[in-house]
């Protein structure tokens, strides 16, 4: 009996959440769909109940079908909860469909065409992996991992580099603000450079990774894996928009 007295009915904690980025640029539903069956290449778990944020900065102006846009997201396994650069006039109506704003993103009054600022590929859609609004955090040490990183497991390093000493398995997600040290095989997703950092990299002992990202720039591997010089550390980085996949011999 004391015990159920002194038990709070709820608590709330700062968690950290880890989203998707759905950055549109068509509003037709079946062109939408047709690239996310592309992009996902017939995998059913491709996404895997990923929470997701829609970005709707470069169709501002443009009518959105949110009902059927939801569930196509939902058959592919992204849960959308919020939305991104959506016009203020437009807040009601994205609420009204059980939407949350992202109050960090600029609010604007009218639709305007301002200079872009990162290079996004003229896609129907795209999808990147980012954290969820939150605050930065500097002069953190690397987090370190040393156990395998098994299927559905996903690590977060905020603020910091990761270090990881054991393999990252199909269907592991490891992400990180800072790089990513994998002394391991890579089979999973690694996302380095995760607030946007362009300069982050990744480094595997052994790439056979289903994706990387680099601030918000992805890359998958359904064609197969460059050619490089084995039993060679691979180095991953970002070029302009594209992601390069190098020895580390090499680019010595």
């Amino acid at each position: 009996m004391q015990n159920r007295l002194t038990r709070k009915p709820i608590e709330i904690k700062i968690a950290t959440v880890v989203a998707v980025a759905i950055i549109l640029h068509e509003t037709a539903i079946p062109i939408l769909e047709a690239a996310l069956k592309e992009m996902t290449a017939g995998t059913p778990d491709f996404f895997d109940d990923e929470f997701a944020i829609i970005d709707v900065d470069s169709i501002l102006g443009e009518k959105l079908d949110w009902v059927a846009l939801i569930a196509l997201f939902k058959s592919f396994g992204l849960h959308a909860v919020a939305v991104r650069n959506a016009l203020e006039e437009n807040h009601v109506t994205i609420r009204a469909h059980g939407l949350s704003i992202d109050v960090t993103s600029k609010v604007r009054s009218e639709p305007e065409m301002p200079p872009s600022t990162e290079s996004v590929p003229a896609k129907p859609i795209a999808v990147i992996s980012a954290p969820a609004p939150q605050l930065q955090i500097t002069n953190v040490p690397a987090m370190v991992i040393d156990t395998p990183v098994r299927a559905g497991q996903r690590i977060y390093a905020r603020g910091a580099d990761l270090i990881i000493t054991a393999s990252v398995n199909n269907g592991a997600e490891v992400i990180a603000d800072g790089s990513i040290h994998i002394y391991a095989p890579l089979r999973g997703r690694a996302l380095a450079g995760a607030s946007g950092n362009v300069n982050a990299r990744i480094y595997a002992l052994t790439m056979e990774a289903e994706l990387v990202s680099i601030a918000g720039i992805y890359r998958t591997f359904e064609n197969g894996f460059p050619v490089l010089p084995a039993q060679h550390p691979v180095q991953i980085k970002l070029i302009g928009d594209s992601i390069e996949v190098s020895s580390m011999k090499s680019a010595a």
